[in-house]
Formats: C-alpha cells, structure tokens, sequence
C-alpha cells in the first residue's frame, strides 16, 4: 500500500502563486510516476502533471509554462508551483501514484486539496 497526503491549497487572487505538495509513505519502492490531476464541479478528472522515474515531466496544454511539477526523492514529496493562477484553475488537487506491485501497476490517490482561484 502507498498512503498520499496532499498540502498547500487555499484560496488565492488570480495571478497569485500556490505550491502544493504531495508526500508518499509505505511501500514507495517501486513507484513508477506520480502526478497531480484535478477536477473541477461538473467536470472529469484531468490530469495536470506528471514526473516519471526517469525525471521526465508531462503538462496539461492548460497549464503549461505557469505549473512546475519537481520532486525531493530524500524527502519522498512531489510539489506542484502554480504560477500566475487562473479562475479556471479552481478544483480539487489530487496526488496519484502509479506503482509496479509485482503483477499489476497499481493507482493510489490522496484525498485532495482544494484550489479556490478569484476574479
């Protein structure tokens, strides 16, 4: 098992800056990648992020050039910096790690952190 606890949301102004995070704990060997998808009232899940073992880095087109995705492997966290916020940015964060159980790769979630953006 992998136990995911996201940090950092809030509400912030548009054009203002969020870094959120995400620590991994349990079985973190093996995790493959983790990303930061969100989802918004009315809407699918989506990814936002993500950061492979490899150190490669993949972006929604919606947020690219303003979201960071970076990791502290010491640390066993994920951050995501959110940069010159939208209202469109507004939705529940969530963490996900995608990890390699011997059979299967397997999906943990954390419980989310909300990301309220103003006009």
């Amino acid at each position: 098992q992998v136990q995911l606890v996201e940090s950092g949301g809030g509400l912030v102004q548009a054009g203002g800056s969020l870094r959120l995070s995400c620590v991994a704990s349990g079985s973190t060997f093996d995790i493959n990648a983790i990303g930061w998808y969100r989802q918004a009232p009315g809407k699918r899940r989506e990814l936002v992020a993500a950061i492979y073992s490899d150190g490669n880095t993949k972006y929604a087109d919606s947020v690219a050039g303003r979201f960071t995705i970076s990791r502290d492997n010491a640390k066993n966290t994920v951050y995501l910096q959110m940069n010159s916020l939208k209202p469109e940015d507004t939705a529940v964060y969530y963490c996900s790690a995608n990890r390699w159980d011997g059979s299967y790769y397997r999906d943990y979630w954390g419980q989310g952190t909300q990301v309220t953006v103003s006009s």
